[in-house]
């Protein structure tokens, strides 16, 4: 057994070259996404070809999301249709209370809550508990998801977002999520055996910032969510590939 995962995507939001940002952890045969932008069943559907993974919603057994951004979270409406229509199963959520408190509301709902169950019928009203299955993350301790611990911790950014930390099949990943440069989250990161981290542009993370870190902790450090004219032969840390699968 042991913790892999496929970078569905790669890129940040207006990336013309990659899909946003978005990961497929697998452990003992169950699979985890971390954030879940559109199209999420075609980025799943083109990573199985190039990694040679089946990969579908089917497999999918949780949703960690990060942060509510479009380019993280605009896959949801789609797979939580997917999984009320097609899977007949509700979207298991795992989340901060704070990136939850306005998913339904201020994201979904317009376009979740008013559903014609027949044709000819009249539309139904719906909420969030009918799509979706909400377990909430916590900056105080671990939470169990089948064979996953998940730890989040909050970093800096627009509105509320979580880094993380996913044990699994005895390793650990890191995962900043969208933040500025953060010296505590990078020692907190730094546990895990493998840390993703992103670079970009405005309230993100320089790169040069990252380059600067001690050679041990680049080693284990892998860059996401970087822009089009990321030169990325010129990286001292190695970017993502889109649709490759990596062990832990």
């Amino acid at each position: 057994m042991s913790l892999s995962f496929i970078s569905l995507g790669v890129g940040d939001a207006f990336s013309a070259l990659n899909y946003s940002s978005c990961l497929a952890l697998e452990a003992e045969g169950q699979v985890l996404l971390v954030d879940c932008p559109h199209p999420i069943r075609k980025m799943m559907r083109e990573a199985s070809l190039s990694a040679g993974v089946e990969l579908d919603a089917d497999r999918v057994s949780g949703l960690v999301l990060t942060h509510l951004h479009a380019d993280h979270s605009s896959g949801v409406e789609g797979l939580g249709y997917f999984s009320f229509f097609v899977l007949k199963r509700k979207l298991r959520i795992l989340a901060h209370p704070e990136v939850t408190k306005r998913l339904w509301e201020g994201h979904l709902a317009a376009g979740m809550e008013d559903l014609i169950r027949k044709p000819g019928g009249e539309p139904q009203r719906h909420g969030f508990e009918d799509y979706f299955e909400h377990t909430p993350l916590t900056t105080e301790r671990p939470v169990h998801f089948g064979p996953f611990s998940i730890e989040c911790r909050r970093t800096y950014h627009h509105l509320p977002t979580t880094a993380l930390r996913i044990r699994a099949a005895g390793r650990s990943l890191g995962y900043s999520a969208d933040t500025a440069f953060d010296e505590g989250l990078i020692q907190w990161l730094a546990e895990a055996d493998l840390v993703v981290h992103e670079t970009n542009y405005g309230v993100h993370t320089p790169y040069e910032k990252l380059a600067a870190l001690p050679a041990e902790l680049r080693a284990k450090m892998r860059l996401i969510h970087y822009p089009d004219d990321f030169d990325l032969g010129a990286s001292n840390i190695e970017p993502l590939v889109q649709g490759r699968r990596y062990t832990v």
